[in-house]
């Protein structure tokens, strides 16, 4: 039997619009994985502690705020600290694709726009996981 696919979905800074990250928790769950919704108004260090205490192999920010281009680096370098280099850290907001690109230099998986199919989330986190060394054990 295969295991499922552990995701957290964060809401890092003050923005405090969530709904768009409720949708995707609902539909990752419903997509057979288990998700771990963290709540408005996290901090990184929050987000990064409990995706240590889940053993979860993906955060999902969720940012509108315009603050990705400081929150994605700092969840990477806490999960660094904190030796977790093998859990995929995506998510979607508000974010330039300038920004995105930048992003994805510095380890950040795909991000993800306004009105971005669920299916099409759910799939690329299914598709990460198959090839990642998570799924092997």
């Amino acid at each position: 039997m295969e295991r499922k696919v552990r995701v957290l979905v964060g809401k890092p800074g003050l923005d405090g619009h969530d709904r768009g990250a409720k949708v995707v928790a609902s539909a990752l769950r419903d997509a057979g994985m288990e998700v771990i919704y963290t709540g408005l108004h996290q901090t990184p260090e929050m987000i990064v502690e409990a995706a240590v205490q889940e053993d979860v192999d993906v955060v999902g920010l969720s940012i509108l705020s315009g603050a990705h281009m400081a929150l994605f680096p700092r969840v990477l370098e806490l999960l660094k600290e904190k030796g977790v280099d093998d859990v995929l850290v995506t998510g979607g907001g508000i974010i330039p694709e300038s920004d995105m690109e930048k992003l994805g230099k510095l380890g950040v998986g795909k991000l993800f726009g306004p009105g971005a199919p669920t299916g099409e989330i759910a799939d690329y986190i299914r598709e990460w996981f198959k090839s990642s060394s998570r799924a092997k054990g």
